[in-house]
């Protein structure tokens, strides 16, 4: 469906870094517009724009567009702008970075689990921890997204220290950067072993659950079938 949408397109807009991850010979031809992080708004904005010009629009995001993606952003500028009707908008499911790292670490999703973005741009860092301590408490596996950036060196740390407490030192975490990428890297420890500093933006962090452990080189969180059935 994405490489369809991006075929026929007459028009692709998008951040730089995810513009650089579509294949060029789909980019011929077409009308094209990137810019940096923090420009969201300016890219829906000129996405719109395109649409109501009669071209066939591409907003380019990366992973899952409906998972800490441009689709919410897309769908509310059309919505404050009293535009759903006049631009007919479609959401290409894709495969969210979460799943992209959990299938690299083996299974640790398995069971109940939470996400959560350590990027405080657009949430306030008490309800970002607020929430890490409420899925830790819950006995949830957690995920992180935006574990790290150049501001904000100790948001992943005091995180990571947060889990240990409540759920102990030995519990397994995988380290995820550029899955299926190049310059892709797994690393896999524990809360007591792991270093922080092993993350940066482009980096999923998957804490497990009281119950995961390590199978191998593996994080392996059990659903409870040999508990019921063996």
């Amino acid at each position: 469906m994405a490489l369809e949408s991006l075929r026929r397109a007459g028009a692709v807009v998008g951040y730089d870094r995810y513009m650089e991850l579509v294949d060029p010979a789909l980019l011929v031809g077409k009308t094209l517009f990137s810019s940096p992080m923090k420009k969201e708004m300016e890219r829906t904005a000129r996405a719109v724009e395109f649409a109501l010009s009669g071209l066939d629009t591409v907003v380019v995001s990366s992973g899952d567009s409906g998972v800490y993606g441009m689709a919410g952003l897309v769908l509310e500028f059309l919505e404050r702008e009293g535009l759903l009707e006049a631009v007919e908008l479609e959401v290409v499911p894709g495969i969210p970075a979460l799943c992209a790292a959990a299938a690299l670490l083996g299974a640790p999703l398995m069971h109940d689990f939470a996400s959560i973005s350590l990027s405080d741009l657009l949430t306030p860092l008490p309800l970002i921890m607020k929430r890490v301590r409420c899925a830790a408490e819950g006995d949830f596996v957690i995920v992180l997204y935006n574990p790290k950036s150049r501001k904000r060196g100790s948001y992943l740390a005091q995180a990571l220290d947060m889990v240990a407490g409540l759920r102990g030192a030995d519990t397994p975490v995988g380290f995820v950067r550029n899955a299926y990428r190049p310059g892709q890297e797994v690393r896999v420890s524990t809360l007591g072993a792991c270093d922080p500093e092993w993350a940066d933006m482009l980096t999923i962090v998957v804490v497990g659950n009281s119950a995961s452990r390590l199978a191998g080189a593996k994080i392996l969180t059990p659903r409870g079938y040999y508990e019921k059935y063996a």
